[in-house]
């Protein structure tokens, strides 16, 4: 039965308090606030608490002001080694509507994940290794006070002959490092540091993903704002080797997206829909291998830029999720499904040929 989007989103509602009643996430934490960074570590640890079987924290760096970099790890426990997904938001401290959504997506799937078939088959078959906060330092300096919100960069000092404080951490990746879209002015927004990998939290990210290098199927990578689908490659002269089939599924989320309040969201690599860029982390995920790459650029198109109404942040993580949803949907069918389709046509090959075998004896 298809569901209208009045229909989708007043079943989120039953379901949220459903969820609620039965102890399934935390009590009185507000989804459509932004919320501090003790707030989100309080949450994230509440999180494991409510949720033993399926949900684990780990930290896996430090920051530059040697704050802990902490992931959720969600998933239901298998003896077999797991593929992956990773997500990371607020890698750009300014953009808060990133960290909300990456709340709003861990309280779905655990939400839906025992009444939803599809969801358990994708966290018995995938863990999710989510960050809801990667730039801690900067996130904390954007919430000192109305001066600093729109602080974007990292808080670690620049050069000797520097002033100025931070760099941006998604220059910072080892991807074509340095070439397009970045400054060499310490002061500049997109200063892109004194080599590639020389800020801690971009070389936290590349340490875990690298050891799991060939588990992890997707990276996602949570920005705002523009509505946007970002494809590698940020440079205009590389292209994916899968960029046909990274455009069909990016287009089918933006389609879901669409589906949910009406937001058309463009779907591109870097220079074809925004600008030219290098050192993202996105595109340091597809050249180590990691099939399935993408960016997501929020709400809104400029009006509040940056500063995204709280009114607005319910139906962004709504729309948001059925995109991410479809992309991820996708990711595990592709595997998951060739792989018992391939199992089953073995199998039928095999009995085929043990009956045409023991009908000769």
């Amino acid at each position: 039965m298809l569901l209208s989007s009045s229909g989708f989103l007043g079943l989120l509602t039953l379901l949220g308090a459903a969820s609620v009643a039965l102890g399934l996430e935390p009590q009185n934490y507000d989804f459509s606030k932004y919320h501090t960074m003790p707030e989100i570590s309080a949450w994230m640890e509440q999180t494991k608490k409510e949720n033993p079987d399926v949900v684990s924290t780990m930290i896996y760096g430090k920051t530059y002001e040697k704050s802990n970099i902490t992931l959720l790890k969600i998933g239901i426990k298998s003896d077999v080694k797991k593929k992956a997904v990773w997500m990371d938001c607020g890698i750009h401290a300014r953009e808060w509507i990133s960290p909300a959504f990456c709340q709003y997506f861990v309280k779905e799937i655990l939400l839906t994940y025992k009444t939803d078939t599809k969801v358990e088959e994708m966290l018995k078959n995938l863990d999710f290794y989510i960050t809801p906060v990667l730039n801690v330092d900067g996130y904390i300096y954007s919430w000192k006070n109305s001066s600093t919100r729109l602080w974007r960069k990292s808080r670690s000092p620049g050069p000797a002959n520097c002033t100025c404080y931070g760099t941006d951490l998604n220059r910072n990746f080892y991807a074509n490092w340095g070439m397009v879209g970045v400054s060499r002015n310490c002061c500049s927004e997109v200063y892109n540091g004194p080599r590639a990998l020389s800020e801690s939290e971009a070389q936290a990210v590349t340490e875990f993903v690298l050891q799991r290098s060939t588990e992890i199927l997707c990276f996602l990578t949570i920005h705002s704002y523009g509505q946007l689908i970002l494809v590698p490659y940020g440079h205009p002269n590389v292209t994916a080797p899968n960029y046909d089939e990274l455009m069909d599924v990016g287009l089918a989320a933006a389609k879901a997206i669409k589906g949910i309040h009406g937001m058309d969201y463009t779907v591109g690599s870097s220079p074809n829909v925004l600008y030219p860029n290098s050192g993202s982390s996105r595109d340091w995920a597809r050249l180590i291998g990691i099939p399935y790459s993408f960016t997501f650029e929020l709400r809104d198109k400029g009006q509040h830029g940056f500063e995204l109404p709280e009114d607005q942040i319910q139906p962004t993580c709504e729309e948001a999720y059925a995109g991410v949803h479809s992309i991820i949907t996708y990711v595990h069918d592709k595997n998951f499904n060739a792989a018992a389709t391939i199992r089953a046509t073995l199998w039928m090959t095999l009995l085929t040929w043990w009956l045409s075998s023991t009908s000769l004896l």
